[in-house]
């Protein structure tokens, strides 16, 4: 990850306003949502600022999270969802290491 991104795939965060828990499996640098998905969001962040596609603990979901309304999850617990361990190979010290055979895919917001 560059400097304008905070969070970096394989990081376990938090969101602010709702409190879900989840770990980032891909980050655009502004939103690619379309206008329609945009203007639902019920939070309307900015759209130039980095987007990220996160893993829901304990869902089976995905969602897309603006920067600002991300904080860093600093519990260290795993983050259970049927995809981490397509994404990603093992968890150790609070944040998982991502697999080198897997492409992250731009996931529909």
């Amino acid at each position: 990850m560059t400097e304008e991104y905070e969070y970096e795939i394989g990081q376990l965060i938090e969101h602010r306003r709702y409190g879900y828990r989840g770990v980032v499996v891909s980050v655009d640098a502004a939103c690619q949502a379309s206008q329609e998905w945009y203007e639902g969001n019920l939070t309307q962040p900015t759209r130039g600022q980095p987007w990220y596609h996160v893993l829901v603990h304990g869902g089976e979901h995905s969602t897309y999270v603006a920067q600002e309304n991300m904080r860093e999850d600093s519990g260290g617990e795993q983050v259970l969802h049927p995809l981490v361990a397509t994404f990603f190979v093992y968890f150790s010290g609070g944040r998982y290491t991502p697999r080198k055979d897997v492409s992250f895919p731009r996931l529909a917001p």
